[in-house]
């Protein structure tokens, strides 16, 4: 399992872009984490699955409303991870309302979440493997902080403690 002072692991992530820019087509656009990571300040921050009831009632919208405290101790960008597809993680970004405040990032097939060591087994419940609630500060790539929930619990991954440890 990953812990502070690890590198985050090499894998790709998804982001569904919903304006075509030069070299961003509409659509799942691959995210190399260690490309994406190199250089900033970044609050991540992961979840089990979209349009669950407490990531879509707390999770994310604490990350939203406290952007900009974030951006204030030298955040650059704002992660959210699920293992979702992007087209999922691009339907409730548009839903949250996270467009410009964090990056709505699918992990479709849960490697980046099983080299973490952070996977969830849920299959028994009929969702599959998915990732364990936790929060991070990454900067330029390791892991400076990490808060882990306990399996049901929503007590240490959210925005007010992670700003907190800054």
């Amino acid at each position: 399992m990953i812990k502070v002072g690890d590198k985050l692991p090499e894998a790709t992530l998804y982001e569904f872009n919903e304006v075509e820019a030069p070299g961003c087509a509409i659509g799942p656009m691959p995210v190399k984490v260690s490309e994406a990571a190199a250089g900033k300040r970044i609050a991540l921050f992961a979840l089990p699955g979209a349009f669950t009831p407490t990531c879509s009632a707390k999770h994310v919208p604490g990350y939203t409303a406290l952007h900009d405290q974030l951006k204030g101790k030298g955040v650059d960008e704002i992660w959210c991870v699920s293992v979702n597809d992007a087209f999922v993680m691009g339907a409730w970004a548009r839903d949250q309302k996270t467009q410009g405040k964090m990056r709505m990032l699918g992990d479709g097939s849960g490697d980046f979440t099983k080299a973490l060591g952070l996977e969830f087994d849920l299959s028994a419940r009929g969702f599959g493997v998915r990732s364990q609630r936790y929060s991070m500060l990454v900067e330029n790539g390791v892991v400076k902080k990490l808060n882990l929930e306990a399996p049901g619990k929503f007590e240490v991954s959210d925005a007010q403690t992670l700003l907190n440890q800054m």
